[in-house]
């Protein structure tokens, strides 16, 4: 199978463009809509809820049947068809349904995608990055150009532009050819993966790096504009942090020959550690907030792709797309719902300072499980194809 480089691509930039218009400025929508930090905080986090159980749904379909690239394209279009009752609502029970459904169908399209480009690769990580960057960019462009645009528009214009992405993700998965999936796996072996000391303790750090970032995606941006930072500002420092991520990504074939997963992990949650504590005392400080923001290259950029390099390793053949879709919906859906309904719950009772200082405390977790544990994870090159069972 030669590699789509190109439509590949395009499509994490459109799917990644979707995420820079939505994660920033979506919780602006929901304040302007009258919208509690309360209902705030359940609504944002729904969406990762949903990604506990849908990824893993979605996932079974793609390995016990095939046709990956069709699930992809018929998810999307989905995810594009509920969004558009996010038009005939303004109530939470509305809302609430709308980005329920939107997340369900939505949440296919990461592991499909992410499980088809390794597949592509053929075991190549090191060329994942060079991939796996148009993504960030795509983040980069959509909050720069969706900030610059709602200093100057109502904020009920964000739906269109949400829309608009959504659809052209949905349009570019059509790009890619089909055929080529793995042979559907046995159902009952991956958890013989699953239930192993290592890749639990993995997915446990990982679920508590996700928990911390819960304030992060839910609160920043109101954080920033109650601060007197106007949108465009906000933009800028949600770009910085991706920036930082691409970074990572164009050095990743070089730090892969150099360190271990282990070690990357280890660094990145001690960056998690001190990003979060910047973050909820020196926000009022532009110089301390860039820095934050810069370690988002560490707390997201390396801390990924040494997770993925770690389940890509365990995760083999056709239940590639399951062992994403556990590490997703584990870290992402399990630890992003509670990090998101928890700041809900503090953001009104102790303010930003201590939500985020609580985030600082599960990153701090999460550290702790790995040097307690580090024991049980290979210190071996990920870019090198390894045998699950030798691991």
């Amino acid at each position: 199978m030669t590699v789509p480089y190109a439509r590949l691509s395009a499509i994490y930039f459109a799917y990644f463009a979707f995420v820079g218009a939505f994660a920033p400025y979506f919780s602006l929508y929901l304040k302007a809509v009258g919208a509690s930090a309360w209902e705030i905080g359940v609504l944002i986090s729904i969406m990762q809820l949903t990604r506990v159980f849908a990824p893993n749904f979605w996932a079974w379909v793609a390995d016990h049947h095939g046709r990956r690239i069709a699930l992809m394209r018929a998810s999307l279009a989905l995810a594009a068809l509920s969004f558009c009752g996010i038009y005939a609502t303004r109530s939470f029970w509305g809302i609430f349904v709308v980005l329920a459904l939107l997340a369900f169908f939505s949440s296919a399209a990461n592991p499909l995608l992410e499980a088809t480009t390794f597949t592509a690769l053929r075991g190549r990580l090191e060329r994942y990055g060079a991939i796996r960057l148009w993504g960030s960019i795509g983040f980069i462009v959509a909050v720069l150009a969706v900030g610059a645009a709602l200093d100057r528009l109502a904020i009920d214009n964000l739906l269109w532009m949400l829309l608009g992405v959504l659809a052209l993700t949905a349009g570019l998965s059509w790009l890619l050819p089909g055929g080529g999936d793995p042979r559907p796996a046995e159902r009952e072996r991956i958890w013989l993966v699953l239930r192993r000391p290592e890749v639990l303790t993995l997915l446990c750090a990982c679920f508590l790096m996700s928990l911390s970032h819960g304030p992060l995606f839910t609160f920043f941006s109101i954080y920033l504009t109650d601060l007197g930072y106007s949108k465009t500002a906000v933009g800028v420092l949600w770009s910085l942090g991706v920036i930082a991520e691409i970074l990572v990504f164009l050095a990743a074939p070089r730090w892969f020959t150099r360190f271990d997963p282990r070690t990357i992990l280890i660094a990145s949650f001690v960056c998690a550690v001190a990003r979060f504590l910047l973050i909820g005392w020196g926000a009022g400080n532009v110089a301390l907030v860039t820095i934050a923001q810069i370690l988002h290259a560490a707390t997201f950029g390396s801390y990924h792709l040494a997770a993925l390099a770690l389940v890509n390793a365990w995760f083999t053949g056709a239940r590639q797309v399951r062992g994403q879709a556990l590490y997703l919906s584990l870290s992402f859906g399990a630890g992003g719902f509670l990090g998101g309904l928890a700041s809900g719950a503090l953001w009104g009772a102790v303010g930003p300072a201590w939500t985020f200082s609580a985030s600082s405390v599960a990153a701090a977790a999460g550290l702790g499980v790995l040097l307690t544990r580090k024991s049980l994870l290979p210190p071996a090159n990920p870019s090198a194809p390894v045998r699950s069972e030798t691991l």
